[in-house]
C-alpha cells in the first residue's frame, strides 16, 4: 500500500462514507438535490517528487487506477491529464476524481439496500405524515436505525393524533405491537416526531426532556413517592410506622406531628432514635422540592441532615427556599473535627459551585471552606460515617432546645 500523501482510493471511499454518515445522501435521495456529479479534490506529485520518486509515483497511480469505475465496473472516474517531464519524458497523471452517479456512491459503499430500505421507510411515512419530510431529511439515519420497529413508531403516532392528551399511563395504550416498554426505550425519538405532528394544544411546551415525556403529552406518570417513619409509637397508622406514600396522600396526612427530620441516607432514616410527635422523611436530593407541595409542613419544627459537603449544603440551601424555617442537624464544624479520620472526598470536578442564598453564616462559612478546599482537599463527610451515639446525643440536644425555645415564648 502507498504511504504517499496523495489522494488514495482509500481517501475518496473515507470522504463518501462521511456523506453515508452525516445523512446527506440519503437526505438527497429524499429532496431530489443533485449531489452527482460528485467532484474530489486531487492532490498528486509535483515535478521534482515525479523524478526523486518515479516508481512510488507509478504504485500509486496503479493503485487508484484499480479501484476506478474502469476496473472495477463501477465507482469513481479518473480523468487524466498528460505531462511533459525534461528527464522522464511523457506521462499522465490523475487530474480530476468524480463520481457520476447516486449508483455509483452506494454500490462503492455497499448501501444500495439500505437505500432502498430508506426509500420504503420514508414512502410509508409520507403517505401518513406528509409534515414529516424535513424531519426525515435531518434524521435519515436514525429512520434507518430504527427500521426493525418503524412500523411501531408510525402506529403510535398515528394513535397520538386520534387521541391526544389521552391522560391515561403507557401501560394502558392499546396500540397493536406496542407496549410501554417499547416507547419508554425510545421517549427522545417520539418526542422529537410527536412535536411535529401533534397540534400545539396537545402539547406542554414547558415539560422538557425524556423525564418529561408523560407530562408534555398529558400522559398519567408514576406519582412521586415520600418515604417517611413515624418515631412516635402513639402516632402509628393502623400499626404501621414505615410508609411510602404519593406527595398528594402525603400533603393531606393527619398526624399530629410536631417535628419533622429529613435525612437522605436510607439506614440513617431507618436507625433514627424515637422522639415523640415527630416523623423522619427520607430525603430525595434535589428532588426535595417535592415538599414544597405539603403545606402542613410549614407548620411544623423541620430539622435537615445531610452531608458534610457542597451538594449537602445546596440540598440544605433548596429546602430552605420552600422551607424557611427549616434547621440543618449535624452539619457543622464541631461535628465534622469531631469525625476528622472519617473523612472522605467529593468527586473531582463534582463539587457544587452554584451561589447558595438561604444558608446561616456559619453555615456559608463552612460551605466555602470546603469549596476552597481550607480543611483540606475535597473534604466530605458522609452523614452514615457519624458515631450513632454523637447522632442521638445531637438529636436530644436540639430536641430540648426546641423544646425550651417553645416554653420561653
Amino acid at each position: 500500500m502507498s504511504v504517499a500523501p496523495w489522494t488514495s482510493a482509500a481517501q475518496i471511499q473515507a470522504q463518501l462514507q462521511r456523506l453515508w454518515t452525516d445523512g446527506r445522501l440519503l437526505a438527497a435521495r429524499l429532496n431530489g438535490e443533485a449531489l452527482f456529479p460528485l467532484e474530489f479534490g486531487v492532490r498528486t506529485p509535483g515535478a521534482a517528487i515525479l523524478s526523486e520518486r518515479y516508481d512510488e509515483v507509478r504504485r500509486w497511480i496503479r493503485e487508484l487506477e484499480e479501484g476506478s469505475k474502469t476496473v472495477r465496473g463501477y465507482g469513481y472516474e479518473i480523468a487524466w491529464r498528460d505531462i511533459n517531464h525534461r528527464q522522464l519524458g511523457r506521462n499522465r497523471l490523475p487530474a480530476a476524481i468524480a463520481l457520476a452517479t447516486e449508483g455509483d456512491a452506494l454500490r462503492l459503499l455497499g448501501r444500495q439496500a439500505d437505500a432502498r430500505r430508506f426509500d420504503e421507510l420514508a414512502t410509508a411515512t409520507l403517505a401518513v405524515f406528509p409534515q414529516l419530510r424535513s424531519w426525515l431529511g435531518r434524521r435519515a439515519m436514525t429512520v434507518l436505525e430504527q427500521a426493525p420497529a418503524w412500523e411501531r413508531i408510525l402506529a403510535i403516532l398515528q394513535w397520538f393524533v386520534a387521541h391526544p392528551r389521552p391522560r391515561m399511563y403507557l401501560r394502558q395504550l392499546d396500540i397493536a405491537g406496542v407496549d410501554g416498554k417499547f416507547i419508554e426505550n425510545r421517549k427522545g425519538l417520539l418526542a422529537e416526531l410527536l412535536d411535529q405532528v401533534l397540534p400545539a394544544a396537545a402539547i406542554d411546551a414547558g415539560a422538557v426532556g425524556a423525564r418529561q415525556f408523560e407530562a408534555r403529552y398529558d400522559l398519567l406518570a408514576k406519582p412521586a413517592l415520600i418515604r417517611f417513619r413515624i418515631l412516635d409509637t402513639r402516632l402509628y397508622i393502623g400499626g404501621l410506622s414505615d410508609m411510602a406514600v404519593p406527595v398528594a396522600q402525603f400533603a393531606s396526612l393527619k398526624l399530629a406531628v410536631k417535628r419533622v427530620f429529613i435525612t437522605e441516607n436510607e439506614i440513617n432514616g431507618l436507625a433514627f432514635p424515637d422522639v415523640a410527635g415527630a416523623i423522619v422523611i427520607f430525603g430525595g436530593g434535589y428532588g426535595i422540592d417535592r415538599l414544597a407541595d405539603v403545606a402542613w409542613l410549614q407548620q411544623v419544627d423541620i430539622d435537615y441532615w445531610g452531608d458534610i459537603d457542597t451538594h449537602g449544603f445546596a440540598i440544605l440551601d433548596r429546602l430552605r427556599a420552600i422551607l424557611p424555617h427549616a434547621r440543618s442537624l449535624l452539619m457543622d464544624s464541631r461535628t465534622l473535627e469531631a469525625h476528622r479520620p472519617l473523612w472522605g472526598s467529593e468527586e473531582k470536578d463534582k463539587r457544587y459551585t452554584g451561589q447558595l442564598t438561604h444558608l446561616t453564616y456559619a453555615e456559608r462559612h463552612l460551605f466555602d471552606e470546603l469549596r476552597n478546599d481550607v480543611r483540606g482537599e475535597r473534604v466530605r463527610m458522609e452523614q452514615e460515617r457519624l458515631s450513632f451515639s454523637w447522632v442521638t446525643q445531637a438529636i436530644s440536644l436540639e430536641c430540648r432546645q426546641s423544646w425550651q425555645g417553645t416554653s420561653d415564648k
